[in-house]
């Protein structure tokens, strides 16, 4: 009787450690024209909250410390915090004209924000809530992104094609790589071999070797059936040990699955309309994708390379930040 109870004890553990999600976490999708931001519970795939934000809200991420989510409210002129115990906003933080995408550094004390519509860069002391400086770029400033050591900032301005190397320290731009027409988003590999800029319009991604700043290769795209003017690059998602990278490629309503390390492209997924930007969950179980057009998030199966759910959300989803531990 005694292991007739131990068998049972233990395929009843087994069958509840089946049927409980390893890791839940929560994602945060802003919706441009709905002016909101989704929640999302990733354990059940199910939208929990519809928070009411400022106007135009794009670029959205976590703090560091993971107590707030911060996102950009373009025409509102400012930075809106919000609290993720409460999910209501708590806090505002000074930006330029026309937020759209931002960073902070490793320690989660400094943000840098791409104001749109006055070619800066705003600099801003997230302790203090203070703006702090800002740094002159190119026009139509948008991709951010900063080096894993920390010392470079790196800022792509849609209409110079450019981009802009911005030392930290001195908050002075040291370089500048041209791209190809319009850049929108720029990510380092995790390992600062590499920095990945992608290109709107002109179709790409640049790979940059980050110590000489100059351009070493372009990832391409062809899908059968679609002309090239709507294969448009946009959001690039790269797994951390930087074996397998996924770019979002806009109107062509796919996401490209790109080999690291060759940079060949080696699959297609069909997603939602207008596919624009993405985060992981941080397991890297899964790659949440914004689709702008269709109103919906497509979930991806990393491990399998496999869309397996969408989410219906708010009007014209533009971008996701996903709780990191």
């Amino acid at each position: 009787m005694k292991r007739m109870w131990r068998r049972c004890l233990l395929t009843g553990m087994l069958v509840w450690l089946a049927a409980t999600p390893a890791s839940a976490f929560v994602a945060y999708v802003s919706n441009e024209k709905g002016n909101t931001v989704t929640v999302i519970d990733t354990s059940s795939w199910t939208v929990t909250k519809t928070i009411k934000v400022g106007q135009r809200p794009r670029g959205i991420e976590f703090s560091r410390d993971g107590k707030f989510v911060m996102v950009a409210v373009g025409d509102d002129d400012t930075i809106q915090v919000i609290d993720t115990k409460t999910q209501e906003i708590v806090d505002t933080l000074p930006s330029g004209p026309d937020p759209e995408l931002f960073t902070q550094d490793a320690a989660g004390k400094t943000m840098y924000v791409a104001n749109e519509n006055d070619n800066t860069v705003t600099v801003i002391d997230l302790e203090k809530r203070a703006r702090i400086g800002d740094i002159q770029v190119g026009v139509e400033p948008e991709g951010m992104t900063i080096s894993p050591d920390g010392r470079i900032l790196i800022n792509t301005s849609e209409t110079t094609n450019m981009a802009h190397f911005i030392d930290t320290s001195t908050r002075q731009i040291v370089a500048n790589v041209l791209v190809d027409s319009r850049p929108r988003f720029a990510q380092f590999k995790r390992d600062g071999s590499e920095l990945w800029v992608s290109s709107e319009i002109g179709g790409t991604v640049s790979i940059i070797d980050p110590v000489k700043r100059e351009v070493t290769g372009k990832i391409t795209f062809e899908i059968p059936g679609l002309r090239n003017e709507a294969i448009q690059p946009v959001g690039i998602g790269m797994t951390k040990d930087g074996k397998t990278a996924f770019i979002a490629l806009g109107p062509a309503n796919r996401v490209a699955v790109v080999d690291g390390t060759s940079h060949k492209v080696l699959k297609y997924l069909l997603v939602g309309q207008r596919v624009w930007h993405m985060d992981f969950t941080p397991d890297e179980k899964y790659l949440l994708v914004t689709n702008g057009v269709s109103n919906d998030v497509s979930v991806i199966d990393v491990a399998a390379q496999k869309v397996i759910k969408t989410i219906q959300v708010g009007e014209l989803p533009w971008g996701i930040t996903i709780a990191q531990p």
